[in-house]
């Protein structure tokens, strides 16, 4: 009788124990299926870099894929700052070419995106195939628009925040390329949108020139604040993904920085990505292109060039609108600017 009670009372804590022995066996087992698959894709992506880097057909470019220098981001973040004295330090550049929203566009953004797809143009299964025609793509455009660029030192600085939705296949094409990421707190983003979208404003004069069935969007704030901020998201989202999965030369650069120390960041900037740089010449394109320099008609409320000042969030957004803004690009936000 009491070895019965016994046995009783002892199934249940081997069933417990046999219980937890098979929860930690799927454990494992799904730990090593994640492993597994995160070698397969590295082991994929290898083999790609190195299928790109054999394509061949590069020997009668002058310019390489070591020579060009990305600009990725998003725009009202200081590109056209940076780019500029980027320029003014000796570096040739090229203004938003746009090649990274032709590809990133259709491949992450398009409602026909079939990237499962074999037959698709830009399938992921035939990425083998495609993957190198945008490498070659950029380079043979890069060369052909900038001959004089043969030498090793010789680099083409790529002003494309409006191209970053495609920062990451860019950056898989091209992994010899140096990446600058260029990063604003998104609330001062939006905030710089808004002064320009308004009326009387250079963005709402150039909408109501080139895009005009557009204005109606920017005449109603609170739809243009969630439309800019989702913007951010997307572009912002895509060249930070492309900037982690980088294993080339890569500088992340935050506005404020820049902002605080000009100088030294244009420096660090140089130094990271490995770009020999005159530095007396740094130091003139600094000057050159300061706050303090531009004439006080160019900048103010309504100018392109507005007031460059960090924060400035906190005085010209609404509650709601800062709420819209944080909720859009929250993962973001908490990244960069806890």
């Amino acid at each position: 009788m009491f070895g019965r009670l016994k046995e009783l009372w002892e199934a249940p804590q081997e069933a417990k124990r046999l219980g937890r022995e098979l929860a930690e066996a799927k454990d494992r087992i799904a730990r090593q299926k994640r492993r597994i698959k995160r070698l397969e894709e590295e082991h994929e992506r290898q083999r790609l870099r190195t299928r790109v880097l054999q394509g061949g057909g590069e020997d009668n470019l002058n310019l390489g894929a070591e020579n060009v220098v990305w600009i990725f981001g998003t725009g009202r973040s200081g590109n056209t700052w940076l780019t500029a004295m980027m320029e003014s330090a000796g570096h040739a550049v090229w203004t938003e070419p746009a090649i990274g929203k032709l590809f990133g566009e259709f491949y992450y953004g398009s409602r026909h995106t079939q990237r499962g797809n074999a037959k698709f143009v830009l399938g992921d299964p035939r990425k083998d195939v495609w993957l190198g025609s945008i490498r070659r793509f950029v380079l043979e455009g890069a060369s052909g628009r900038f001959p004089d660029l043969s030498g090793e030192k010789d680099y083409l600085v790529v002003k494309e925040q409006v191209g970053s939705m495609g920062a990451p296949l860019l950056t898989e094409a091209l992994p010899e390329s140096r990446v600058i990421f260029l990063v604003r707190d998104p609330r001062d983003v939006v905030s710089s949108w808004l002064d320009g979208s308004r009326s009387g404003g250079w963005h709402y004069a150039n909408v109501a020139r080139k895009n005009p069935e557009r204005i109606s969007r920017l005449d109603d704030p609170a739809r243009h604040v969630e439309g800019l901020a989702t913007h951010y998201a997307k572009n912002v989202g895509k060249a930070a993904e492309a900037y982690t999965a980088h294993q080339g030369p890569k500088v992340l650069v935050k506005y404020e920085e820049l902002r605080a120390d000009t100088l030294g960041e244009m420096k660090r900037i140089h130094s990271v990505l490995g770009m020999e740089v005159d530095e007396k010449k740094l130091s003139r394109a600094v000057e050159e292109h300061s706050w303090e320099n531009i004439p006080e008609e160019e900048k103010g409320e309504g100018k392109f060039r507005r007031k460059a000042q960090p924060g400035g969030w906190r005085e010209d957004l609404s509650a709601e609108q800062a709420r819209i803004v944080e909720e859009t690009t929250r993962p973001l936000l908490e990244q960069f600017y806890p």
